[in-house]
């Protein structure tokens, strides 16, 4: 076999070749204008308002839709939800809202322990529903709003609920402490400014703290069967007091008819009298036989057996049969 010399290589071939200047101004030009379109467009969401800022000032505000500004960093745009009702949770923190809802394990008893207006603490847990109303204000009139806006609630909240008792808290006052609690808080992210509209305070939860929750369910239950002993008296006294009226208006309108049946009765019998003898005087024989018939037709049906004689007969009794006689004869 015959060898070979060393083989010479041309580096000229792999040499890469300058770029012509044009080709990199039009691929700069296409960068610039791609990123030129991406900073002049931008889009609105339906729920959403875009607030326009330049070098940092406020200037205008962008309505839902695609809308233009300048480039960046000359303007920039800021998006807010005027739209999309907003929630601010007290006292507990939501991971995840399903089926089965989980809660954070952080301790946030700092801001739900409250002190009542009779000395008592309570566990209140709740939610602060609400939209924002004014993006300007909301952006610019309050630095760290959101921040400012739970202070604003625990503040609102403790005032409210160290007015009450812990049994109005816990029971009966919810819905009062509720709507207290939103006139507060709304007149006080107007005079703030914050630009927000409270639309709904809810009450998730309100209970004594863990330590003193058993002695605080013994005395509900102590304070439930009182009032169920309560009522229970007051049901046997609304059906045996009126029932006991009644029986006693009943007596007496008895009473008062028999009285008056009564004093009607001799009324009738006095004027019988008094006519009878005015009758006795004009006629008195008359008046005495007719007495007498009356009398007798009066008594005559009450007898079993009657027996009529003639005063001038005699020897009669043999021919009476006396045993079956009976009495009335």
């Amino acid at each position: 076999m015959e060898s070979q010399g060393p083989r010479t290589i041309d580096l000229d071939q792999f040499r890469r070749q300058r770029p012509p200047v044009r080709t990199i101004a039009i691929g700069l030009l296409v960068m610039l204008a791609v990123i030129l379109a991406f900073s002049v467009f931008f889009t609105i969401q339906p729920e959403e308002v875009g607030v326009v800022l330049r070098f940092g000032r406020f200037v205008r505000t962008a309505e839902p839709g695609l809308n233009l500004k300048l480039p960046s960093p000359i303007e920039q745009v800021l998006k807010v939800p005027v739209q999309r009702q907003l929630k601010q949770e007290f006292g507990f923190e939501t991971i995840e809202a399903g089926v089965r809802t989980r809660y954070s394990d952080r301790d946030l008893e700092g801001e739900s322990l409250m002190l009542t207006g009779d000395l008592n603490v309570a566990v209140v847990e709740w939610i602060a529903q609400y939209r924002v109303d004014d993006p300007y204000k909301y952006l610019f009139k309050v630095r760290n709003v959101t921040t400012t806006f739970r202070d604003m609630n625990e503040a609102v909240m403790r005032a409210v609920i160290g007015d009450r008792s812990v049994d109005e808290v816990i029971t009966i006052g919810r819905l009062e402490i509720e709507d207290e609690v939103k006139v507060k808080l709304q007149a006080m992210c107007d005079r703030y400014e914050t630009g927000i509209v409270v639309d709904q305070i809810v009450l998730q939860d309100v209970n004594p703290p863990d330590p003193v929750k058993p002695s605080f369910n013994e005395v509900n239950q102590a304070e439930q069967e009182r009032e169920r002993a309560i009522n229970d008296a007051r049901a046997g006294y609304n059906r045996i007091i009126p029932k006991a009226r009644g029986q006693a208006q009943e007596t007496i309108q008895q009473a008062e008819g028999y009285a008056l049946d009564r004093v009607n009765r001799a009324r009738g019998d006095a004027a019988l009298f008094d006519e009878v003898l005015a009758a006795y005087r004009r006629a008195p024989e008359v008046t005495r036989r007719r007495i007498y018939l009356e009398t007798m037709e009066a008594v005559y049906p009450g007898l079993e057996r009657k027996l009529v004689l003639d005063d001038d007969l005699s020897g009669v009794l043999p021919l009476l049969d006396l045993k079956t006689t009976g009495g009335g004869q």
